[in-house]
């Protein structure tokens, strides 16, 4: 309990502050106005770099902002399509962002989507093995516990690299978002320090989410450790 308290618990602490910091953010970038619309800052992007073939949609939910590389559709949530504020469109910029490296071809974000389908089978069966190996730990079954809590850490672990793999793409289609705006005058120099704190808010969720995926590897590896030296 104690090596959770010290692992985890500060994580959590981060990634729910991280949340809190996105959402104060965007609240109140949503009150400073902007020429254009998300859906028309989106718009204008792919416009520029010959991406007509790439629709913007409404999406339903609160930050629900994405882009589908499969279907070739950036989605914006409700207050991003249709708002006039700089939250808006830095977010709807970013997500264009994406679209533009997925047009590119761009590394990193090749090797996070084919990394996908093996991290959520890893996460999903990492949930269900390591809650079954402190099952099996309880009814004295210690052998069986550390195997599956080693096959848990392994599937936790496709997760955490996934999380690794998306940070550098995140933090690139900020960096694009921010120059395409600039670039295209559909904000003033003035103004990028409004769309910084939108974006730098968001890329700082991801980075405690990655944090606390670590953390609570460490924490599930310990746990093995333990459980397999028991064993032996």
């Amino acid at each position: 309990m104690l090596m959770w308290l010290i692992l985890v618990v500060p994580a959590m602490l981060l990634a729910m502050l991280a949340q809190w910091w996105v959402h104060s953010a965007c609240q109140s970038m949503h009150q400073v106005p902007a020429r254009y619309s998300g859906e028309q800052a989106a718009r204008a992007i792919l416009d520029a770099h010959g991406l007509h073939d790439v629709q913007i949609e409404p999406s339903m939910g609160f930050m629900s902002d994405h882009y589908d590389p499969q279907s070739k559709v950036v989605r914006l949530s409700p207050e991003v399509y249709s708002g006039h504020s700089m939250s808006a469109v830095g977010i709807a910029a970013h997500e264009v962002g994406h679209a533009l490296q997925d047009a590119r071809n761009y590394a990193p974000l090749v090797v996070r989507n084919l990394a996908v389908p093996a991290a959520n089978f890893g996460g999903s069966m990492a949930s269900i093995l390591i809650s079954g190996a402190f099952f099996l730990l309880v009814m004295g079954m210690a052998k069986f516990a550390a195997w599956a809590l080693l096959l848990g850490v392994i599937g936790f672990g496709l997760t955490v690299v996934f999380q690794l793999i998306n940070l550098p793409v995140e933090f690139n289609a900020s960096s694009r978002a921010k120059d395409e705006l600039i670039n295209l005058r559909i904000i003033s120099a003035s103004e990028l320090p409004y769309i910084n704190k939108v974006l730098t808010a968001a890329a700082m969720t991801y980075v405690a989410a990655t944090v606390t995926s670590v953390m609570n590897l460490v924490y599930y590896a310990l746990q093995y450790a333990m459980v397999s030296d028991r064993d032996g």
